[in-house]
């Protein structure tokens, strides 16, 4: 059997999943195309977060994929003026919980950007009324439950929007939110 593999522009909204037991209300991928039985998300991106997400039908590709080797790149909005001790303490590594434990976060590089000019989201962050944001890019190799939200918010800048852009050498590039793009391979 050949696997098939897909990348995707996550949208705001949606779940990482084809399937759920009892759905509701909530938007699954399944909804963006006609994808093969057997596809996977490798990885997740909660319901809020948007960007590049990569599908597989190859269990081995996958665990390859969220492995240490690969780096994530996730450009966040932050609520505020971010400043260089947060930074540094980002990049340093946070102390957080995880599964009831107490993690500290392994060293990632992270850095100030200007606004990327992602088109505006269906449901609107917020304006200018509500006080000044900030972009960064926060590059890591892991990436635990909501992870980057619980970073930016530990140093007192919480995640308003947060975009992966990257994985390993796949990029987001132009795609539009919602487009599904058939691949050979992933690397």
């Amino acid at each position: 059997m050949s696997h098939r593999h897909f990348i995707i522009h996550k949208p705001y909204g949606y779940l990482s999943q084809f399937k759920l037991e009892r759905q509701g209300k909530k938007r699954l991928l399944g909804e963006l195309y006609d994808f093969p039985e057997g596809i996977m998300s490798v990885g997740r991106l909660d319901e809020t977060s948007e960007g590049l997400l990569l599908l597989t039908t190859d269990g081995k590709e996958s665990a390859k994929v969220n492995s240490f080797k690969f780096e994530k790149e996730y450009y966040a909005q932050v609520d505020g003026l971010i400043d260089n001790k947060a930074i540094q303490d980002l990049k340093d590594g946070i102390e957080l919980t995880y599964k009831g434990e107490s993690y500290t976060t392994k060293p990632c590089k992270v850095r100030l950007i200007n606004n990327p000019g992602f088109p505006e989201r269906a449901r609107r962050i917020r304006d200018d009324r509500h006080g000044p944001t900030s972009w960064i890019s926060i590059i890591l190799r892991e990436g635990k439950f909501r992870q980057v939200r619980k970073m930016t918010a530990a140093v007192g800048f919480p995640t308003l929007r947060l975009v992966r852009i990257r994985v390993g050498q796949m990029y987001l590039n132009s795609m539009k939110s919602g487009e599904v793009m058939e691949i050979e391979s992933f690397f």
